[in-house]
């Protein structure tokens, strides 16, 4: 039997971790090196990367879904990032804009706010967002859900949803947004469930989907998932520590 002269090879097939990497004298070798350094870089980029909004509503709307522009209290990205709190509210121009069209409004207030918000990596807002939508919504017209214009947010973080949704008198607010990147997922996206959304509700009252990208939850499971937690929140009148997650039961 001729020996394998990597035996990790196999195992790396199995999972995107940094593992038997090997060495080079008292280094890593170089192949492995300049591989770390290309992650390094590419989750780097990924939180200074700017949310392209117009492409971003141009998908939405070629899904059938209405889309409304909005940005939070931080005027670029440097102060988005130094100051998390900006990020937590919209700017008084979109809030006006907010109230005027929720002021204009004849019929009762939507159920449920959709938000869009490129967080800590535009690419996976941009890129994973519509897809969980777009399979999503379906059921939930089917079911007699209603909702409002998506609103996507520019420098948007979770809680800017609390907002958003208590302008809109809205029961529950979902806030899409990209997740702080990994050396392994530049783009993952994270989904954040909230009943009742008001300015200071905690990170306990929410119930979250992580990992929502074409490597690690495809989006049409993750909308399989957000349509439970969705269905059980409005069922039970919350979401939170309170609310588990157990779709994956249904499915076995």
């Amino acid at each position: 039997m001729v020996a394998d002269p990597d035996p990790w090879s196999r195992l790396r097939g199995f999972t995107p971790a940094r593992i038997g990497l090997g060495q080079s004298g008292g280094s890593l070798p170089t192949a492995a090196h300049l591989a770390f350094q290309l992650a390094h870089a590419r989750a780097r980029d990924a939180v200074h990367e700017q949310l392209d909004g117009m492409a971003l509503v141009a998908r939405l709307e070629a899904a059938g879904l209405e889309a409304l522009m909005l940005r939070s209290a931080a005027v670029d990205r440097d102060t988005y990032l130094q100051r998390p709190d900006l990020g937590r509210r919209l700017d008084q121009e979109a809030r006006e804009r907010l109230a005027g069209l929720v002021a204009a409004r004849v019929a009762p207030a939507a159920e449920l706010c959709l938000v869009i918000a490129d967080g800590l990596s535009a690419s996976a807002a941009e890129g994973h967002a519509a897809p969980v939508l777009a399979a999503l919504t379906p059921r939930l017209g089917a079911e007699g859900w209603d909702w409002g214009p998506v609103a996507v947010v520019e420098q948007g973080r979770v809680a800017v949803g609390d907002e958003i949704g208590a302008m809109c008198g809205a029961a529950l607010v979902v806030v899409l947004l990209g997740e702080r990147p990994g050396l392994s997922s530049p783009d993952s996206l994270g989904i954040y469930v909230t009943w009742g959304p008001a300015v200071g509700r905690r990170d306990a009252d929410r119930n979250c989907i992580s990992n929502v990208r074409p490597d690690g939850l495809p989006p049409e499971l993750a909308a399989d998932r957000l349509h439970f937690l969705l269905s059980e929140a409005r069922r039970r009148r919350l979401t939170g520590v309170a609310l588990k997650d157990a779709s994956r039961l249904l499915r076995e």
